[in-house]
């Protein structure tokens, strides 16, 4: 894993990746300790239950998702976040398509290319 991102990133010269299934991701900034990622999910996508062994912490920036964390299932919309703890099972439905900030420590390695 790259040990940092630039100093400075740039939202139209970022690269934004299509993960596929209406979703799609863009490194904000990361080191060794934190990462920020932006994502975009289209009308109906669905981010899938998973777990990891990483702290984070989501901010939701347009949109409604129904955030499901260890079986508890809230809707979040617009200013409103959640913290997932490591090894917590989570994933979340966007009917509306939104936008959301996540951070994770240590950072994602998968996230990054090499």
């Amino acid at each position: 894993m790259q040990k940092q991102s630039p100093l400075f990133s740039f939202g139209n010269e970022t690269e934004i990746e299509d993960l596929g299934g209406g979703l799609k991701r863009q490194m904000l900034g990361y080191n060794e300790e934190l990462m920020a990622v932006k994502v975009w999910f289209d009308k109906g996508a669905e981010g899938y239950v998973h777990k990891h062994r990483h702290s984070q912490v989501t901010y939701v920036v347009e949109g409604e998702f129904h955030f499901s964390i260890n079986g508890d299932v809230k809707v979040l919309k617009p200013g409103d976040s959640c913290l997932i703890p490591p090894f917590a099972e989570h994933g979340a439905v966007c009917p509306t398509g939104g936008i959301l900030i996540d951070t994770f420590s240590p950072p994602r390695e998968d996230f990054i290319e090499e």
